[in-house]
């Protein structure tokens, strides 16, 4: 027994680090990039109305979704995040399904964002191809994410207050020149079809908190401190959210942040730069002041979501749903390295597609999904494990989780009618995916051990 115990406790394990502080600053730079990006393609479709109302119904979402998962975040403190909260909830094959979304959700969302970084970047430096100042991003912030989850976090958080500042400072530059007229022209171009189609790209403006629960095995005293986390955090981005949705549109209207030439179909993945040109010229000095430090928000994003997404790999590997090796953490630095390296090689396949749209609604769909199934596990457990300690409870239980699941599933309806295309491509994945664990994987005992942990 004894040799057995000294196996155990010798093997790497993540270690516990991160703090209130840290957990805002992932938190709010896992999203941050939404606001920065993304959003300005849902103009096309809702027009400022449109994706008004949409915002509206996601941000209610947020709100009851994030009370309601922090409550299975604190009662289950695992790096695999809804993967563990539904494989004990509901079963194994459908903690694989959630898993699955989630990583789905993790892996598509940084392509986009690198594709934004390098659109942001390729405003100095027109020579450099986009593409490659992309996959140079991978590169770096993926071995950062190596060095350690503290240096990871430390960063993260630097960036993160950068981002925020610049965001405030590009509102106030913006509002004196705001008019409301620029925010009525054309404002429902596509009547209510519009908001429907408005909704991944309300989603974009918070992809990503659910993130904060893969790092709680890494929190220091979980229970409190994630809590507080994805509170303050949230807090912090409907306030940014509003700002930037005003702010950038009332300067010039629509059309000013969506289609960088007049006339031309060709969209821009830098709407705020869009926007400040129409202020200060896109030569002056304050301009290419405020792009050098919003490239601080699609960093911060970019490299949150790799910290968050290596986590959900890593789960995977550890129980064997996946090669065992993405499971291992390394022995010096305490990361998972072999799960950050594979993500980054299907992330930049998934860039050289060129299609930040389609990513981004690929994405969209996963974090819906991911919704669903987690409200359904938190009403189920609170029903087969009512004596399972929870440190924190969701307000306004059931209607908090049940509101969430309900503007969920119809989100993800009016996704599928609209995208279908894209649609069968997510759910694609997710049958080819599930065969595969159904038939071809082998679950050990150590797997089935670590899950009932």
């Amino acid at each position: 027994m004894a040799i057995k115990h000294e196996q155990v406790s010798s093997t790497p394990t993540l270690s516990r680090t991160l703090g209130p502080l840290m957990l805002w600053g992932l938190g709010v730079g896992y999203v941050i990039s939404g606001m920065y990006f993304g959003w300005n393609l849902g103009l096309a479709e809702g027009g400022p109305k449109g994706l008004a109302i949409a915002t509206f119904f996601i941000i209610i979402l947020y709100i009851t979704f994030t009370f309601s998962y922090t409550e299975l975040a604190c009662a289950i403190p695992k790096a695999g995040g809804v993967f563990d909260y539904a494989t004990r909830g509901l079963s194994r094959e459908w903690g694989f399904v959630a898993g699955m979304a989630q990583l789905i959700e993790f892996l598509f969302a940084p392509p986009a964002i690198a594709a934004a970084i390098g659109a942001y970047f390729n405003i100095f430096f027109p020579q450099i191809p986009v593409t490659v100042i992309a996959i140079f991003a991978y590169l770096f912030f993926t071995g950062l994410n190596i060095l350690g989850v503290r240096a990871a976090a430390g960063f993260e958080l630097v960036i993160t207050i950068f981002a925020v500042f610049e965001l405030l400072l590009f509102a106030g530059i913006c509002f004196p020149h705001f008019s409301y007229a620029n925010l009525r022209h054309n404002d429902f171009p596509n009547g209510w079809r519009g908001v429907w189609a408005a909704i991944p790209f309300a989603i974009w403006f918070f992809l990503g908190l659910e993130g904060v629960a893969n790092v709680a095995e890494e929190t220091i005293r979980p229970q409190r401190n994630v809590l507080i986390g994805f509170g303050s955090a949230l807090a912090t981005l409907i306030v940014l959210c509003i700002l930037v949705f005003v702010s950038s549109i009332g300067v010039a209207g629509w059309e000013a942040i969506v289609y960088p030439v007049s006339g031309k179909a060709d969209t821009s993945n830098s709407p705020l730069p869009l926007a400040l040109s129409k202020i200060t010229g896109s030569g002056g000095a304050m301009y290419h002041l405020l792009i050098t430090i919003g490239l601080m928000g699609l960093v911060a994003s970019f490299h949150g979501i790799i910290l968050a997404a290596s986590r959900a790999t890593f789960e995977f590997g550890r129980v064997k749903y996946i090669p065992a090796a993405f499971g291992k953490v390394n022995s010096r630095t305490r990361t998972p390295m072999n799960a950050l390296v594979i993500n980054m090689c299907v992330g930049i396949v998934a860039l050289l597609t060129g299609r930040t749209d389609e990513i981004i609604t690929i994405s969209c769909f996963g974090a819906l999904t991911l919704f669903i199934l987690a409200m359904v596990t938190l009403l189920v457990l609170r029903k087969k494990e009512p004596g399972l300690e929870r440190p924190f409870k969701t307000p306004l239980y059931p209607y908090f989780p049940i509101i969430a699941l309900v503007i969920a599933v119809v989100s993800l309806v009016a996704m599928i009618t609209l995208y279908i295309n894209l649609s069968l491509i997510y759910f694609s994945i997710l049958l080819v995916s599930y065969i595969w664990f159904k038939y071809f994987t082998k679950r050990s005992d150590d797997a089935q051990s670590t899950i009932a942990a």
